[in-house]
């Protein structure tokens, strides 16, 4: 390599030291201060131009977005914002770039626009910081596995099952749509599929992990997953990332345990190697927060919540708990909820767990022994208690201004009550008997979690929209680039 990244020299004390750089342009003022990023950094590097002694062709092609070699000298900055720049003695173009058309102007875009062409936002501050914070976070995942001797599992993306029993799928099919194959009944004839049967993209790699960590004790799986669910919101993808751990052996709380160290760990390892992107996050997110009314501003700042999150235990309480503290919470006798609880029994909304975190515990919060019919059929059935309810021992944990971070539970064991339930809820069984033959030989207590990444990118950015979290967004009627 004949150049030195800009990260580099924006830490080197080698001034005097004659030194190449390779970037792209940003701004140039005054025929004379070229401002280049090379994507190593969120802050750029000077080049001082002798403009009387380049040529006019040169300088006209100096604009927002070409790519240009600079050699110079480096040396301590005479002007404010920065500690070094470099003296250029030659300067060339690259790549030429129509200042007319290119469409990232040195002024500040909103993030809607930016949406529109995601092919070149991440040649912004905001979106190279967003983007590093997410490098350091998927890296931190593995790490905190890793040494946690977890086996790294890739389980498959095309799946004849669906995990959540949702039946929110993509279809997987290299059928003629013109000229479909049909049954004698005149269904779909899936025997002259490519699989020869319905497959489907994955929702959830947990049921193939179960049968991995029923061998090796603990696994994980950090991979794609896919939702065909039409909800055009700042919460939802129809392409995204999950970190889906199983752990033999692993009862309920040790569940709760491993996702709070999990969280911690990335979040802590986010801020100890990100802290100039999250300082940039941090400012950006103070300035956006001056235009709201001061009763909606956050009440900590960026590094402030992590921090937070960070060193403080989490709350843990049931299901049961929590319907009790919202039945009696202001916003639902007052009716300012969207979604009302009258009573034990309902499923809980966004606004209902962001109230728990944001308003009453003030902490991350984790929730268990959730209502048997609002959960999946995996999981493990707690004895009825004396009002004759059937809980589950399911946990989620939930994070001020997301909501639901991570979904899991202990696993249903008992081979008779699982056939039970699926056969309750209409799960063929027949279709999932290499499921269920993990509870035939050597079933054993086991639980596992999922986490949704663009969620947990989300809060550590500070983010809003969870499409400026994911390089290419996958929503409805979108699937650009």
């Amino acid at each position: 390599m004949e150049h030195t990244r800009i990260k580099e020299l924006l830490k080197s004390e080698e001034f005097g030291k004659e030194v190449i750089v390779k970037g792209w342009v940003r701004t140039f003022r005054n025929n004379q201060f070229v401002a280049i990023n090379d994507g190593s950094s969120i802050n750029n590097i000077q080049a001082v131009i002798d403009f009387e002694n380049t040529p006019d062709d040169i300088l006209r092609r100096i604009t927002t977005g070409a790519a240009v070699r600079v050699k110079g000298i480096l040396v301590e900055s005479q002007g404010k914002g920065q500690r070094v720049e470099v003296k250029a003695t030659d300067i060339s173009i690259i790549g030429d770039s129509d200042a007319e058309k290119f469409p990232l102007q040195p002024k500040k875009h909103s993030l809607e626009f930016l949406r529109e062409i995601a092919h070149l936002r991440f040649r912004t501050g905001t979106f190279n910081a967003i983007f590093k914070v997410r490098n350091a976070l998927a890296f931190a995942v593995n790490k905190f596995f890793q040494e946690r001797d977890f086996v790294y599992m890739h389980t498959p993306i095309i799946t004849g099952s669906d995990a959540e029993g949702a039946g929110e799928m993509f279809r997987v099919t290299t059928l003629d749509l013109n000229n479909l194959p049909r049954t004698e009944q005149g269904d779909i004839d899936f025997k002259e599929d490519f699989f020869g049967k319905s497959t489907n993209l994955t929702v959830s790699g947990q049921l193939e992990g179960e049968l991995a960590a029923l061998a090796f004790g603990n696994i994980y799986t950090f991979g794609p997953t896919f939702r065909a669910e039409n909800s055009n919101t700042t919460r939802h993808l129809a392409e995204f990332w999950m970190i889906e751990p199983e752990m033999a052996f692993y009862e309920l709380e040790d569940n709760m345990q491993l996702a709070e160290d999990l969280l911690k760990y990335v979040i802590r390892y986010a801020l100890d190697t990100c802290p100039e992107e999250i300082e940039f996050l941090r400012a950006r997110l103070l300035e956006e927060e001056k235009s709201k009314p001061q009763a909606d501003r956050s009440e900590l700042d960026l590094v402030e919540k992590l921090n937070f999150v960070v060193q403080n235990d989490f709350v843990r309480l049931t299901y049961t708990e929590a319907i009790d503290i919202l039945m009696k919470s202001k916003p639902n006798q007052k009716k300012q909820f969207k979604y009302l609880i009258e009573g034990w029994g309902a499923d809980l909304q966004s606004e209902h767990e962001r109230y728990l975190v944001e308003k009453h515990f003030k902490k991350p919060v984790i929730l268990i022994d959730y209502p048997r019919e609002i959960k999946s059929f995996y999981m493990k059935q707690n004895p009825v208690d004396a009002q004759g309810r059937q809980t589950v021992r399911a946990m989620d944990i939930l994070f001020p201004g997301i909501g639901e971070m991570v979904g899991g539970s202990q696993r249903e064991e008992n081979l008779e009550k699982l056939i039970t339930r699926m056969n309750e809820v209409g799960i063929p069984t027949e279709e999932m008997e290499w499921f269920l033959d993990t509870r035939r030989f050597g079933s054993v207590p086991h639980s596992g979690f999922g986490v949704g990444f663009e969620r947990l990118v989300l809060f550590t950015t500070g983010m809003t929209n969870i499409r400026d979290v994911i390089p290419f967004p996958r929503t409805p009627k979108n699937a650009e680039f």
